[in-house]
């Protein structure tokens, strides 16, 4: 299909590394060329072999220059700013049990700490709260990431930044990266699409945006779809969210611009759906924000990624534009009338920001409008977007499409230019020699066989006048590095306003008409009816027509008014039994399965390469569960529980999924699962080998905090000094605890998982109430000694909070005559 091509260029595109941190191959030789930072200075000295990093484009600053980025007196500031490395960043993740303790370190201790030691023997300030960050829980650094990693004075900061990052207390994280998802104004309730979220930063921060609201042992109504298309990338993805332990993510794998619409209106016709189709509270999944932060040239991460210096033209952008609108008017086909999309990028160019805004404005016509958001985050220093620009093609200048010679229109079309309109033929006795004259000239107007020519400086120009676009793409905004010592970024605010328009698939790409490859006019082309998410049509970048109905990386259904019901009973796959559904591929593989409906293909089966995904009924172990710990009827259940292992008798893990996960993954179900789902739900049971005990299924960590309001056995209250000792020694019997009644407590719990709490202030009666302070460790109850079931990283960060109780205490507790033995 059309999509195989490009997303090869997606692909190549995510693959290259953007975090090398100042870092260079050897016997490069562009690296011997000039322009190089001045912290390269001492290390050249050092060693003689090091070849500095280049930090200068000509092509670049002739192009932004020309594109008037920032006024010519700001020029040398913006460049000194973009040669130098960027300061750390990161964000506390307002989720987290212990955010405001971490706060409270970093205000009491760090900022005071690494001020009075200094760098340089002058007092400054080395941390401070990013201004305009809601609730202080960004941070920024005036050290870069390499300055920590290597400056001795930081090294304590930096193990705590590392220690924090990986438990997911913090994301280290560019500070601009952090605003596109503040302006989507997200809710506790809201269904989000982050459509192109790998590594996973953004991700992470709408997670914390729906959680931080909840309260203890609940879940938010809403869930982040975070979709990538690389496999590889998909996986970076699900190891930076696995920090968060929620049970409201769905991980998938699908080309952006082909995100399959999840529906079920072309599967069952009127009258004919049975009864668990009826009982799904959604038909069709579509989304109240949706995060467009679309695959670019990335030259705004210049600071952070210098390897972009020698490898950026222009050609990056114009071969991105394309692909970036489809992205964001797929976004924008699957967001909810009412809702609210965020299109953003790191890069600077007009070409992948305005001139995309203003395409997708053109395509929705009235169904959208860019939203001001002047008066949103009033800290955040931010610039009006472009109401013109030029295009550069192949070191050609463009002031309007009517300039670009029929070879390159292929390459450059009308949306790129800010009027967005193409060429129209003029009468036949009139203008032809000027029409032929300006589609065969360059920026300079001069022409040699047909091919534009670079302009002599020394020339005068004399081209027509620059086009503006009449679009509000002031609404929009720029951030620059210079205002706020930051990266660049791009973002612009929509909202939905009405369905979209449908455009008729007659309107093709024809060489010589308005129409163009991979950005046609939508407000050229007649309205035919309102619809929803699925039937928004495209043309792709080589001019064959691409429609986006129910459209996903192995199978496009026929677009066919015909009705049709699945021949299988969906009620087996709700309940779990989607086994009965898988057939070997024609291959002889376990792959889906494509069967021929009456007028469509309907894949069955699984995913290749994904494991499967079942809803766990198993009542007998459930109940198991349930009883041997005690689980409150009131805790939601049924449903709920979901495994990857197709072998029900052998299952190692059972996953949690909040209400709206478990809604769309029926959806997902009936409809055919049209979802490519990487990654699913919270672990919250594993079983235990090798043991005897009631319940083979153990309470894993990451599903302690939302069972813990909801148990009333297998639960037990140590003291500060056992607790931390528990921390220290991993096991103990006992008789060796320094309080003889909790041992007493832990030896009449069942054999099997058991819960320690915290109690911080050593009360006896009443027991401690669980709360959103409530430390607790996941724990195996032996035959004679109580053994920690906590990875060794939340042990070292869990001992650093207990450094908050005293010291003396335990110290003298432990001179008493009860020596610590290992089980």
């Amino acid at each position: 299909m059309g999509g195989r091509g490009r997303s090869r260029t997606q692909r190549k595109h995510f693959l290259q590394s953007r975090e090398n941190n100042w870092k260079y191959t050897k016997n490069d030789p562009e690296q011997q060329q000039n322009g190089t930072a001045d912290n390269n200075n001492n290390r050249e000295n050092s060693n003689p072999g090091w070849k500095p990093f280049v930090i200068q484009n000509i092509a670049f600053e002739e192009y932004y220059k020309e594109q008037g980025i920032v006024p010519p007196e700001e020029w040398n500031t913006f460049m000194d700013c973009l040669r130098s490395e960027l300061p750390a960043a990161f964000r506390i993740n307002s989720s987290s049990q212990c955010y405001l303790e971490i706060q409270a370190k970093l205000e009491n201790d760090f900022m005071k700490s690494l001020q009075e030691e200094g760098t340089d023997g002058s007092e400054v300030v080395a941390i401070r709260p990013i201004p305009w960050y809601p609730e202080n829980l960004a941070w920024q650094s005036t050290f870069s990431r390499k300055q920590l990693r290597k400056n001795k004075i930081l090294e304590r900061f930096h193990g705590f930044l590392k220690l924090q990052n990986e438990i997911g207390n913090i994301t280290r994280q560019e500070a601009v990266s952090m605003v596109p998802p503040l302006f989507l104004d997200v809710r506790p309730d809201d269904f989000i699409l982050d459509m192109c979220a790998a590594p996973g930063s953004k991700t992470f921060q709408l997670l914390e945006m729906i959680h931080h609201s909840a309260e203890p042992g609940s879940l938010p109504g809403g869930m982040v779809l975070a979709n990538d298309a690389d496999v590889q990338r998909c996986n970076l993805l699900i190891h930076q969210t696995k920090r968060m332990s929620t049970a409201n993510l769905i991980v998938t794998n699908h080309e952006a611009q082909h995100f399959p619409s999840c529906h079920l209106k072309r599967t069952y016709g009127e009258g004919s759906e049975p009864q668990e189709v009826k009982e799904l509270d959604i038909d069709q999944l579509l989304f109240d924000r949706v995060l467009c932060d679309v695959p670019c040239s990335g030259d705004g991460t210049l600071r952070k990624a210098p390897d972009i210096w020698r490898r950026w033209n222009a050609g990056m952008g114009n071969g991105l534009h394309g692909l970036q609108v489809q992205i964001a008017m797929r976004g924008m086909s699957l967001l909810k009338v009412g809702g609210r999309m965020v299109y953003s990028t790191c890069s600077m160019n007009p070409i992948e920001n305005e001139a995309v805004v203003a395409e997708i404005l053109r395509r929705c016509g009235g169904s959208a409008e860019l939203i001001d958001v002047s008066s949103e985050l009033p800290q955040l220093v931010r610039r009006p977007g472009l109401k013109k620009w030029k295009v550069q093609d192949k070191g050609v200048w463009l002031t309007s499409y009517n300039e670009v010679h029929n070879s390159r229109r292929a390459a450059v079309v009308p949306g790129m230019f800010p009027s967005g309109k193409g060429y129209v033929d003029e009468p036949e006795h009139g203008d032809d020699a000027r029409r032929s004259q300006l589609r065969d000239k360059g920026s300079n107007g001069h022409s040699q066989n047909g091919v534009g020519m670079v302009q002599d400086p020394a020339t005068p120009t004399t081209i027509l006048d620059e086009e503006a676009s009449t679009l509000p793409l002031e609404r929009s905004m720029r951030i620059v590095p210079h205002d706020q010592n930051s990266g660049a970024f791009f973002i612009a605010v929509f909202h939905k306003l009405s369905p979209l328009p449908v455009t008729q698939k007659k309107h093709c790409y024809q060489p010589g008409k308005t129409t163009s490859t991979g950005n046609f006019q939508a407000q050229s082309l007649p309205k035919i009816k309102d619809i929803n998410a699925d039937e928004v049509e495209q043309v792709d970048s080589v001019g064959t027509q691409l429609s986006e109905v129910i459209m996903d990386d192995a199978n496009i259904l026929e677009n066919g008014n015909d009705k049709a019901t699945l021949d299988t009973d969906p009620s087996k796959l709700v309940e779990g039994k989607r086994l009965e559904l898988i057939k070997p591929s024609s291959d002889g593989n376990a792959g889906p399965e494509l069967v021929k409906g009456s007028r469509k293909l309907q894949m069955r089966g699984r995913w290749r390469g994904i494991d499967p995904i079942l809803f766990y009924h198993e009542e007998t172990t459930v109940g198991q569960i349930k009883a041997f710990y005690g689980i409150k009827e009131s805790f939601p259940f049924k449903g709920h529980l979901i495994v990857r292992n197709t072998d029900i008798d052998h299952v190692k893990r059972v996953y949690y999924v909040s209400k709206s996960v478990k809604e769309v993954l029926k959806l997902n179900f009936v409809a055919g699962e049209q979802l490519k789902i990487a990654a699913v739900g919270l672990k919250m049971f594993e079983r235990q080998k090798d043991v005897s005990t009631e319940c083979v299924f153990r309470i894993t960590s990451e599903g302690v905090p939302l069972l813990l309001p909801h148990i009333t056995k297998q639960i037990v209250y140590a003291s500060p000094v056992d607790f931390k000792l528990l921390l220290q020694y991993k096991s103990i019997k006992f008789g060796d605890f320094v309080d003889a009644e909790f041992g007493k407590k832990a030896s009449k719990l069942q054999f099997g998982c058991c819960v320690v709490i915290l109690n911080k202030d050593n009360k006896t009666l009443p027991e401690p109430q669980v709360d959103a302070s409530t430390i607790a460790i996941g724990c195996w109850r032996g035959r004679n000694s109580i053994t920690v079931m906590v990875i060794a990283l939340d042990i070292q960060e869990l001992l650093e909070r207990m450094l908050t109780y005293s010291e003396e205490d335990s110290d003298s507790l432990l001179l008493e005559n009860k020596p610590l033995i290992a089980a």
